[in-house]
């Protein structure tokens, strides 16, 4: 019985489904709407209790969490290549980065609230402002911690870099990484991945384009002031 994957694009299940290409795995897709009227249903319900993606069904197990996922994967069906098992020398900062990935998130899906959910008449800039920063002080995290290595392991590639690297591909709608040199070529090279490639909507161009007309101007994270 194969993998099923539960999947709305540019949501946290890309992390599930960038994954699934990584491993190579044979799996079943489900894609829906990002729509309460798909994702509340009866039926999904019965899957997921909050109507939320991802999910990920193997078998009799049910499975949410895109990081729980992540770790399941790897430990079910790796063969070492992406993720770092009990007794690997790199297993808790594996399992740290997997789960900043959402400390990277967080602040964007803050700012998607106050921008398309609010009403531009009840928005306040000085969230937007605290987030952006918020957002900014995870970047210098990463640009410190990519000193002289290419992934954020230095054994190399990990599906850490798949949890955190949807996360960066998210925050580039709301902030520049211009002034992180390190930053921008880790992103270059994750998103270069052909797994990556096949994770993202076959028509996409830019990350999020669908999501960039209703948000406000892209932001320095230093500052949390706006570009241009």
């Amino acid at each position: 019985m194969p993998l099923t994957l539960y999947h709305c694009a540019e949501t946290r299940s890309m992390r599930s489904l960038w994954l699934l290409h990584e491993l190579g795995l044979d799996f079943e897709l489900v894609t829906m709407p990002f729509d309460h009227k798909h994702l509340r249903t009866k039926e999904y319900l019965a899957i997921h209790p909050l109507g939320r993606i991802p999910t990920l069904v193997d078998g009799d197990l049910t499975l949410f969490e895109s990081g729980a996922i992540a770790e399941y994967l790897c430990e079910r069906y790796d063969d070492g290549r992406f993720g770092r098992g009990l007794g690997h020398s790199e297993r808790y900062p594996f399992l740290k980065w997997i789960h900043f990935a959402e400390t990277v998130l967080i602040p964007c899906q803050n700012m998607v609230q106050q921008y398309v959910f609010i009403p531009a008449e009840a928005r306040s800039e000085a969230v937007v402002y605290l987030e952006t920063r918020r957002l900014g002080k995870c970047l210098d995290a990463m640009e410190a911690i990519l000193e002289g290595r290419e992934y954020l392991l230095e054994s190399g590639f990990s599906a850490a870099d798949v949890s955190v690297g949807f996360s960066m591909y998210f925050a580039t709608v709301f902030v520049s990484l211009h002034d992180y040199p390190r930053l921008r070529g880790y992103y270059e090279r994750i998103t270069a991945r052909p797994a990556f490639r096949k994770s993202v909507p076959a028509d996409q161009k830019e990350p999020m384009d669908w999501l960039k007309p209703m948000l406000g101007p892209l932001r320095d994270p230093r500052t949390g002031k706006p570009i241009g």
